[in-house]
This record gives C-alpha cells, structure tokens and sequence, in this order.
C-alpha cells in the first residue's frame, strides 16, 4: 500500500511572533527575529544575541479547549507549552479534530532535541539547596522531551503512534517524515508532526558557546549570516512548529485546504563525527537524493532549498558541497535560502517551522531572501537568494535539516495535482 500525504494544518510559535499568519509575515518581510538578552547577565558566555520567542502568552490559552488551564501550565515545562499551542493552532487551522477517523489511527509525532533543560536546573538547584525530597514529583514527566508529543495525544485523544524524535537539529525533519511514512504505508491517515524546543537559560547557551557553536556577535542584523563569509556561529533560538499530515483521499473528501504534498523523505548518517558534517557532503547529498528518488523527481524539477544553513563555518560550507553532489549541474540553478537568517536556530523545532516555510512558499509562489548576507565566500558558491525575495513559481521543495551525531534528514514537498 502507498498513498499520498498532504499538509492541510499549520501552527508555530517562533522568533518572529506565534501564530503562522505573524510568522510567515515576518519571513516574507525579512524581519529579523532577534533581540538582546535579557534573562541573564551575558558576560559569563559573551553571547548577547538570541531568537527569544516575545509575544507567548500563556494566560491567553487558559481553558481553551485543546490547550491547558492554569494548574495545567504549572505541571508543563515551556517546550511542552509551545508544542500544545502550535498543535492547538494546526488543528484550528485544518478545520476539523478528526472525530470521524478511529483514534487508534491519528497519531503524534513531535521531537525535541533537549526537552526541559530549564527545568533541570531547577530542580537541581533545589536539590542541592534543600535535598532529595524537595525535588518536584512532576519533575521527570515535566522534563523527557516526550511529553509534548504525550500532551498533544491527552488534547486531542489521538491514541495511534506517539513517539519523540530526538536527532538533535534534525529532530523536527525526522519527525515529519516518520510521520509521512506512516500515513503513506497504511498504519495512520492523519498525524499531528513537528518539534519544539525552549533553551533560553544561561546554562544552555554556555555549552554551546564553549563548543565553539555560537556567534558572540552583537549586531542583531550580521549575527546570523549563512553562507557568508564572514559567517562565525549559530544564533540559538526557540519555538514550535506543528503540522497536520492527512491522507489525501481523506483531505479531499472533506473539502480540506491543502497546502503543499509530502512525497519524499530522506534519511543518512555521517557516520563521521560528534559535531562536524561530513566534509565531502556525501550522505547529506545522499538524503537529498534518497527523498528526490521517493518523490519521483529529478534534480532539475526541484525549484528551491530551504538549507540547514546554520551560519556555521563548516555546516554551510559542507552543505553546499552536499548539494552539488545531490543536484550535479543543476546545483547552480536550484534557488537555496536559509530562514535561520531571522529565526536563528530552533533546534529540534527549526526543521517544523522550516517545513512551514516550504508549504507557504508553495501556496504563495515565494522564495524568502537570506537576510543579513554581504560577503561572498567562494566555498559557498550557489544561488543563496541574497539580493531580496524570489518571485517564482514553486511546484517542488527539499527542506534539509543535519544534526549534530550526523544525523541527515531531508523532506520534499511539491505543489499537489490531481
């Protein structure tokens, strides 16, 4: 069995604002989603800038219905918070809550690349202040980063698979496609899949600053600059991203409002390192490759990228080799954009709010700029859309997402025909 998957629902909570109508607004506009810290005193890491999500509110949410009341946010870590409401949003979106299919076949799918690391330091501080038994019972299920995917199903009585994917940056994109591939081979007809992650604590930004990951720029518009040369770290960021992935015949029947097609879905590792790419690109080039061969494409009908792109040495460099081993002579000609260039890197969630940004491009014939972009770096050498949007047609996407372990994951969406 083999049948068609579509997106019909879309939520988000990001950088540039909750709700996908705010985002995609501030995509197309090339806003900026980046601000000064201001949790914490930066000068211990020397990192300033980050995609803090502003505009969460989580009273607003209170006792509405699929979201949570008070004494339930109390008992939810922020990333869990963030994924119910972009699932909230997804399902508003789609029109419907799937009553008419059996339960036992809507499942939930939702990554996290961490989970709740703000709530593990807590908790710690608590216990070496106070002791073992201060520690809040709620704690472990406050903090495995299953428990959005959990909360999501209790919300929406979704009881068909249930899993976190945890490939740290490729969390999101994985997730998408392992619920892509459930749909499409028979054992689900509709999934609630994305990411989410909250990082904004001290702790957090350290690791990665002292692994060398992060910008320490303070320019809010040079600190994220993929495939720049003067590129020098990430811009850590936070948010969600959920989508609902439908069985088309089902999507159809019911009038739905399809945005874009998932028809295929790669998934390679490095094999190679902790943290860096595989210089040559060859099994990032591979998951490209792999997800064109199951969307029966071939490179040259593949009208746009939505890269990794992190704004790291060698993640941009590497990618953009990867590319030209999946696309050959037609890696010049394929647009390539990175929306990390204003939401800076969500992580587990970036893939979701990536895979977002590919249908709209697809609904609205649009292909956002990578903003902040100057120099060019003659190891970076392809159409990086740096002199503004793109006005195009758009009928087929990749969507790359590679995490750290070597974990590749590559999407494809393409415009839905009869």
């Amino acid at each position: 069995m083999s049948r068609r998957v579509v997106i019909t629902g879309m939520g988000a909570v990001t950088p540039l604002g909750t709700g996908v109508d705010k985002f995609w607004a501030g995509v197309t506009a090339n806003k900026i989603g980046f601000s000064y810290i201001d949790k914490f005193d930066t000068e211990g890491t020397g990192i300033k800038i980050a995609g803090i999500v502003r505009d969460f509110d989580e009273t607003v949410y209170y006792n509405v219905a699929g979201c949570f009341d008070k004494k339930e946010a109390k008992r939810m870590d922020m990333f869990t918070k963030y994924a119910v409401v972009s699932a909230h949003e997804a399902l508003e979106d789609a029109g419907t809550d799937f009553s008419d299919i059996d339960c036992y076949r809507a499942g939930v799918i939702v990554g996290s690349g961490i989970g709740g690391i703000d709530l593990t330091l807590s908790e710690y501080s608590k216990y070496l202040e106070k002791g073992p038994n201060r520690i809040s019972p709620f704690y472990i299920p406050m903090m495995i980063s299953n428990m959005a995917a959990g909360t999501i199903s209790m919300k929406t009585n979704f009881r068909g698979a249930n899993y976190d994917v945890s490939t740290a940056c490729a969390s999101a994109t994985h997730s998408i496609g392992e619920a892509f591939r459930k749909i499409k081979d028979g054992y689900l007809d509709v999934c609630l899949a994305g990411g989410t992650e909250s990082t904004s604590v001290e702790f957090t930004f350290a690791g990665f600053s002292n692994m060398k990951a992060l910008t320490k720029s303070d320019n809010l518009e040079r600190a994220s600059i993929p495939f720049d040369k003067e590129r020098n770290g990430f811009v850590l960021g936070e948010g969600s991203g959920i989508l609902v992935l439908e069985e088309y015949e089902h999507a159809k029947a019911r009038g739905a409002k399809i945005y874009a097609e998932v028809s295929g879905y790669g998934a390679t590792c490095d094999a190679y390192h902790m943290t860096s790419p595989m210089p040559t690109g060859e099994a990032a080039g591979m998951g490209m490759t792999l997800a064109m061969q199951e969307a029966g494409l071939n490179p040259s009908e593949i009208d746009y990228i939505n890269a990794h792109g992190t704004s790291t040495g060698l993640n941009d460099k590497y990618e953009t080799a990867a590319i030209k081993l999946a696309f050959g002579d037609d890696a010049k000609n394929v647009k390539i954009n990175s929306t990390k260039s204003m939401t800076g890197h969500l992580l587990g969630a970036a893939g979701a709010i990536e895979a977002i940004v590919c249908a709209k491009s697809i609904q609205e014939s649009i292909i956002h700029a990578t903003v902040g972009y100057k120099i060019p770096d003659e190891e970076c050498d392809l159409d990086y859309c740096v002199n503004g949007n793109v006005q195009q047609e758009v009928n087929a996407v990749l969507s790359n997402s590679l995490g750290f372990g070597g974990h590749n994951a590559t999407l494809c969406f393409k415009k839905v025909k009869e």
